[in-house]
């Protein structure tokens, strides 16, 4: 546990990093921010996932203002801290049943889920840091041994 709690810290850390940038942008970058987005409701729609809640009505993707994003962070970074503190050790090799966006069942390990999660966001905060560098905005560091330092 003590790992995923440290990813997810960095993962709360990125994410406001990233929306501190994307905030100070004098023009706004759609395709960054529909990505930007598109992490933050990804956490939500997995987070429900493993709480048993349906997460079919959730958006994975969206057009969403910057404000909107300002929101989910505060709220995703809360929710993932009350969800990993009510897990133990022993709960990481649960398996989770829960349907993807087409409907389609899956059972997958909690762990797995955690990792995924993580993962998904580092890629696509990359793929924002290449859309804001094609703009002539200098990409912002956040990896990890830059967040453990």
């Amino acid at each position: 546990m003590k790992t995923i709690i440290r990813m997810y810290k960095h993962l709360n850390w990125a994410n406001q990093r990233m929306l501190e940038i994307l905030q100070t942008l004098e023009c706004d970058n759609q395709q960054a921010r529909r990505l930007f987005s598109h992490i933050l409701y990804s956490e939500q729609v997995w987070l429900s996932r493993l709480q048993g809640i349906d997460s079919s009505h959730l958006p994975i993707w969206g057009e969403i203002e910057i404000t909107a994003c300002e929101a989910l962070v505060k709220q995703n970074e809360q929710s993932f801290t009350i969800f990993l503190s009510s897990i133990i050790d022993s709960d990481l090799d649960n398996l989770i049943t829960y349907r993807n966006s087409e409907g389609k069942e899956f059972r997958s390990s909690l762990r797995d889920i955690l990792t995924h999660l993580v993962l998904h966001g580092q890629y696509h905060r990359g793929q924002i840091m290449s859309r804001l560098r094609a703009d002539g905005i200098d990409p912002i560091n956040i990896d990890f041994i830059t967040f453990v330092r």
